[in-house]
């Protein structure tokens, strides 16, 4: 399964949704994930890479993980599971 793949799984299943029902563009409040469903998801995604995700649930706003969309979120997973392959 690619990082895609999971990332979407994740946040399906935190939306309550089928993974098709979710897209690249759409972002978590179009999904219907408020901030604890957000802490959750990144949680699950650390758990299902190995990862440590630069995020600080107090303030979003300063995190370097870019949250604004479904496809902003894989982007960074994908890049956090490259540096740590690397």
């Amino acid at each position: 399964m690619s990082v895609k793949d999971k990332v979407i799984e994740i946040i399906a299943e935190q939306a309550v949704l089928e993974p098709s029902d979710v897209t690249m563009d759409s972002t978590l409040e179009d999904l219907g994930i408020d901030s604890l469903g957000l802490v959750e998801s990144i949680f699950a995604i650390e758990e299902a890479f190995d990862i440590s995700v630069p995020f600080n649930a107090n303030d979003p706003s300063e995190s370097e993980f870019d949250i604004s969309s479904v496809a902003s979120i894989v982007a960074a997973v994908e890049k956090l599971v490259e540096d740590q392959t690397s």
